[in-house]
């Protein structure tokens, strides 16, 4: 949970181009010298069938679509963008030109990416505050319980032990504690805010949703080399195992 950069979605778009359908290769122009002697016709070879794709390379493809794909869904393209999309990536792998220079998109690309990003964060934090039992901090994080604790509630400087799992907004998992089955210690004023706001509310044994506004979060610095985007909203599932400890009384 500490900050880094979101990978180029314009990269992104060039390398989902590997699942598209590429251009055909077109028929040999070279002529043929006059043969002296008129030679019995022969058949034209059949073009030879492609190899068919193993099971391994058909769910390697996938899960690279799978992976790449994902990472479009923030653009959140509608069916009618989605097939422009498409047209210039089959453009692209069948060599056609266009006046259009690529360089000069690249800053539009990444606004419409901030914007499309922006929109659908808000959509899930709207969605989020109408949730039965949800509750909206002043902060704007959304705090939901799950389920109710029975211990005490920590505090900003106490150690807290806590599984969870954190997802973007279209649901893509890009951390649990829950899965590795370890779960976790930190104090509770070294973390995001969101964290810092939305577990002090929780009680020993309890469990909470909590819906965090980019600001909240991570901000402009996600952790390096994770799926986060600048300025993401991120949804985390938290269950509060035990307080171990005061930070404050600790040397």
């Amino acid at each position: 949970m500490k900050g880094g950069c979101m990978r180029s979605m314009w990269t992104a778009a060039l390398v989902f181009a590997l699942g598209a359908t590429g251009a055909q290769a077109q028929d040999s122009k070279s002529a043929k010298k006059p043969a002296a002697k008129a030679a019995p016709a022969t058949p034209a070879a059949a073009p030879a069938a492609p190899a068919a794709l193993s099971e391994e390379d058909q769910q390697t493809l996938y899960t690279l679509g799978l992976s790449i794909g994902r990472d479009l869904s923030l653009f959140a393209l509608s069916p009618e963008e989605l097939k422009v999309l498409q047209q210039g990536l089959s453009d692209g792998l069948g060599g056609k030109t266009s006046d259009i220079d690529p360089k000069e998109q690249a800053q539009r690309i990444q606004a419409f990416a901030k914007s499309r990003q922006a929109l659908a964060g808000k959509a899930a934090l709207e969605r989020a505050a109408k949730e039965p039992g949800a509750e909206v901090l002043p902060s704007g994080v959304i705090y939901k319980q799950v389920q109710a604790g029975t211990g005490r509630s920590p505090r900003a400087v106490d150690t807290v032990k806590v599984h969870y799992e954190g997802r973007l907004v279209d649901g893509t998992i890009f951390d649990t504690s829950a899965r590795r089955g370890i779960p976790v210690e930190f104090p509770l004023n070294g973390v995001i805010p969101c964290w810092t706001q939305g577990v002090a509310k929780m009680k020993v044994g309890g469990k909470a949703k909590l819906t965090c506004p980019g600001n909240t979060a991570y901000g402009e610095r996600p952790p390096s080399g994770s799926r986060i985007p600048p300025n993401a909203v991120l949804t985390f599932d938290v269950e509060l195992i035990d307080i171990p400890g005061d930070t404050s009384r600790q040397p």
